[in-house]
């Protein structure tokens, strides 16, 4: 049996549907009912049936796919034991989660793990997921929530909550709270569109109190910057702004008529489930944001 039929057929198993494997797995509709064909040739079996319209398991067809999952799984860790001797995890996060979160998380896996070799990547949403997809990065920490694609498996690690930023000095940051529409008036500064951060401005700030920000800045370092030189104000995860806050450098208002979180979101491959480099790193992740 080629291991290529039984990718193949794992996926028609799993979605009972030859079109939604054949878009999982990139090839054309013809090429998964020619694999799974040869598949029951070789066996002489029947795995499908094909009797009705919705595809079903043949009970060989159940028999087989329960070997299929063990022996793709028992394949993976083989390629984990070989293509990382040196016991490498690949990890990207979004720039605020590099900066504030992952220095902490990352030191207290390499405690635990010292033979451990890091690398991370730092990209935009977008970008991290279509590593995750291509098998470049084990895991992907972002905002929000994450593509419900078939193959990727999504955890929340935890909520965030989202805080208005203002100048030190500006007239809102003697005030621990304020109220959402007592920021109509007020000049913003966001992220770029298609940046999680503008979609959470956007969203924030929709319906009667929508505004557009006077500057789009492309990172999250410059804008709390420019917010701290007393260009406006922004709308950020607390995560992104408690260093600078700490310093004095900005203010940190909370809004209170309104719950304004996000979630913080760990992304992977179900087959690179059983690295064991990624289970060590998801462990301490989970007890991190648990903390």
């Amino acid at each position: 049996m080629e291991l290529r039929h039984l990718r193949t057929f794992e996926a028609v198993a799993r979605t009972l549907s030859v079109t939604r494997a054949a878009r999982e797995l990139h090839y054309a509709q013809s090429s998964v009912s020619d694999q799974i064909q040869a598949l029951e040739r070789e066996l002489g079996v029947e795995l499908l049936d094909r009797s009705q319209r919705q595809i079903r398991l043949t009970p060989q067809g159940v028999a087989l796919s329960e070997y299929t999952e063990r022996i793709l799984k028992l394949m993976e860790e083989a390629r984990w034991a070989v293509s990382r001797p040196d016991a490498e995890v690949a990890v990207g996060a979004l720039e605020t989660v590099c900066l504030h979160l992952l220095p902490e998380v990352l030191s207290r896996y390499r405690s635990l793990h010292p033979e451990a070799r890091v690398r991370i990547t730092q990209d935009n949403r977008g970008e991290l997921y279509k590593a995750v997809r291509r098998g470049d990065l084990d895991v992907c920490l972002t905002f929000g929530d994450a593509p419900t694609d078939a193959g990727l498996r999504a955890e929340t690690l935890g909520e965030e909550p989202l805080v208005v930023i203002t100048p030190p000095d500006h007239p809102l940051a003697a005030r621990r709270r304020v109220r959402l529409g007592e920021l109509a008036s007020e000049p913003f500064l966001a992220t770029e569109r298609g940046c999680g951060f503008r979609q959470m401005f956007d969203d924030s700030f929709s319906g009667r109190t929508a505004k557009e920000p006077v500057a789009e800045v492309s990172s999250i370092g410059t804008l709390s910057a420019c917010v701290a030189a007393g260009m406006g104000c922004a709308l950020l995860p607390s995560l992104a702004v408690r260093a600078q806050a700490r310093r004095g450098e900005i203010a940190v208002v909370e809004v209170d008529d309104v719950s304004l979180r996000t979630s913080i979101t760990m992304t992977w491959l179900d087959r690179n489930s059983s690295n064991p480099n990624l289970a060590g790193l998801q462990s301490v992740l989970r007890g991190q944001l648990d903390a």
